[in-house]
């Protein structure tokens, strides 16, 4: 059984008060999760881990930063055991605060590839999404099969994205610093900004949507916010879903850029054993599958496959970066995108 609290974090009355507060779990049939995923699909996913252990979840959901900030006001006295949220970006600023202990776990480093895992077990990913290009096939004929041509001057006017401090998008900078160097990344940002059709705004399905609309001709997204267009949950964007193509860009060189949602045991985890124990689960192949299927991602796991929609889109190669140093590259990517005045 999953007890759930309310999303709205900013209800206590001062960080120092709550963190003054908080009392530890200490049940030994307990588990403490803070989540910032918000998925019917791992409502079930929880309770076949209840079913199948007999340890309880108890779930705090939020905003990812605002969990985080509340991690750190709590301190000693966190309840948390296990903290969850989307991208490597923020699993880094979560590690860098202090807020996860090492891991080491036989299963986990033989389930989740090494690049998609932090270095010494504070994290790992337990799903996985490919950050791609995406065109209009009427409008633009030579679509850029590499994230370098994104910043081609032939593409000028028909690009769109999201704004620069979106999490995302200084990832996806994170990886090319750590790919081609200081100079030529800063270069590419210039030439992103010079190719915008528009000032960057908006979410990724925003920027599929400007596709369809016709205000866009390319637009950088995560592949799942396509593969909900295809599934025909979206309004705006599945009803003209069949204009858009995608590419995996980078096939022969890096590999396309790939994040994930990744997981971690808390820094003063009351309940430790037991959030190894939740860790390990999440890379079996039926927790695999609902955290792919919850948000048509990738499994991280690379012998559990993806839903049908998912598997549609294609094969492709992707980077073998390992994802920490997205987060190691995310303050220069910031100041990268300041200096070239992309917004």
């Amino acid at each position: 059984m999953v007890s759930v609290s309310a999303r709205v974090l900013a209800l206590f009355a001062s960080v120092a008060a709550f963190a003054a507060a908080a009392v530890p779990a200490q049940a030994d049939g307990e588990v403490n999760i803070y989540s910032s995923r918000h998925y019917d699909t791992d409502e079930r996913l929880y309770s076949e881990f209840s079913e199948a252990t007999g340890i309880k979840i108890n779930l705090i959901e939020g905003k990812e930063d605002e969990l985080i900030e509340r991690m750190k006001a709590e301190g000693a006295n966190s309840p948390a055991d296990v903290f969850i949220t989307a991208d490597a970006g923020r699993l880094w600023r979560a590690d860098e605060a202090g807020l996860f202990q090492a891991v080491e776990s036989e299963v986990l480093n033989e389930r989740v590839p090494e690049s998609l895992r932090h270095p010494e077990g504070h994290w790992f990913g337990i799903s996985k999404r490919a950050r791609v290009i995406f065109y209009d096939k009427a409008k633009v004929s030579e679509p850029p099969m590499t994230y370098a041509a994104l910043a081609d001057p032939k593409y000028k006017g028909l690009l769109c994205a999201r704004s620069s401090s979106n999490i995302y998008m200084l990832s996806l900078l994170g990886a090319y610093i750590a790919h081609n160097g200081d100079e030529a990344a800063k270069t590419w940002a210039q030439g992103l900004k010079d190719n915008l059709a528009r000032d960057p705004q908006g979410g990724d399905t925003d920027q599929l949507k400007g596709i369809v609309s016709g205000e866009c001709g390319i637009a950088i997204a995560n592949t799942y916010y396509f593969a909900r267009g295809i599934a025909g949950q979206v309004d705006g964007l599945s009803e003209g879903i069949d204009k858009i193509g995608v590419i995996f860009p980078d096939q022969d060189g890096n590999g396309a850029h790939v994040n994930v949602s990744g997981a971690g045991v808390a820094a003063h985890a009351p309940n430790r054993d037991n959030a190894v124990k939740l860790l390990e689960y999440f890379t079996s192949e039926s927790a695999q599958s609902y955290f792919a299927n919850g948000n048509n991602e990738y499994p991280v796991v690379p012998s559990v496959a993806a839903s049908s929609v998912v598997e549609g889109l294609g094969s492709f190669t992707a980077d073998g970066l390992n994802l920490n140093e997205l987060g190691k590259n995310q303050a220069r990517a910031q100041e990268i995108y300041n200096e070239v005045g992309f917004k």
